[in-house]
């Protein structure tokens, strides 16, 4: 781990180095002070924080991200549009029945009911407006897979062919109402690439965030049979213009060089780094 720990290095002099054209960053908790100077003065091109500092109401303020644009980073906002952690602001005041079933590998996070409009209005919609707000130039939207995991007993009614149609639906409902509120604003889903086969659904997105295409968390090659099926697809995606962030989870210095080859192969962007993501990981080279 420590090849990840010795993530980046502050110049003697504080100047910001140039962002790279192929490199990100991706941190959501455990920002240094509490504030994202660490990430402004490293050499990413893109990065992806939480909208709030702390996951519940201390969003970033405008001047924060404003801070970190003027390097010449464009700044994602992370949220979920598939899931609800019960540590959230809206998860206590939000209607009960849009809750489903827990999902198993991460205790106190729900899949919801994302097809409801109660979910749009009540979560997501609040959520792209405070990224407008806040001055982020796009939104990085995990959980889309939630159409994979949630419990069918959950959802009567609807198969998962409805369900993939339903989440396709709701990511152009987030791109259209941000688009036109903020003229370039970037939809990035992360995961589920596959989605790209419903309609609409690629023209909606800007990019896509792509998780263990090459190595799981930790340390642990993909070599499954959804690995190269994911692959297919995000191939797919970047050859018709979108841009690819891809993350694997490795510290060994060897998978480390291993996934930055990959990337350079494929063309993707690519950061390698912690499953915590408590820190920003080191630079493909």
């Amino acid at each position: 781990m420590t090849v990840l720990l010795a993530a980046l290095t502050v110049a003697a002099c504080h100047s910001t180095p140039a962002p790279g054209p192929d490199s990100w960053a991706y941190q959501l908790q455990g920002y240094r002070d509490g504030r994202l100077d660490e990430l402004a003065a490293g050499p990413y091109r893109t990065v992806v924080v939480d909208l709030a500092r702390d996951a519940h109401r201390d969003w970033f303020t405008a001047g924060e991200i404003a801070a970190v644009r003027r390097t010449g980073k464009r700044v994602l906002a992370y949220f979920e549009i598939g899931s609800i952690e019960d540590f959230r602001p809206e998860y206590r005041t939000m209607p009960r029945d849009l809750i489903a079933n827990e999902w198993a590998d991460w205790p106190g996070e729900f899949f919801v009911r994302y097809y409801d409009p109660r979910w749009w209005e009540h979560v997501v919609r609040p959520r792209v407006d405070q990224a407008i707000r806040a001055g982020f130039d796009g939104a990085y939207l995990d959980t889309p897979l939630a159409y994979e995991e949630i419990s069918l007993d959950a959802v009567p009614g609807r198969d998962r062919a409805a369900l993939a149609r339903d989440m396709a639906a709701l990511v152009a409902r987030i791109s259209a109402y941000a688009k036109a509120r903020k003229p370039g604003f970037l939809i990035v889903p992360q995961n589920s690439p596959e989605l790209r086969h419903q309609p609409g659904y690629t023209a909606a997105i800007d990019g896509i965030g792509m998780e263990e295409l090459f190595f799981r968390a930790t340390d642990k090659r993909c070599a499954e049979d959804w690995c190269a099926e994911n692959l297919a697809e995000t191939r797919a995606l970047r050859d018709a213009g979108k841009f690819v962030l891809s993350v694997d989870y490795a510290t060994r210095a060897a998978d480390v060089r291993a996934a930055c080859e990959h990337y350079a192969t494929e063309r993707f962007t690519g950061t390698v780094t912690v499953l915590e993501l408590d820190r920003p990981g080191p630079v493909c080279p």
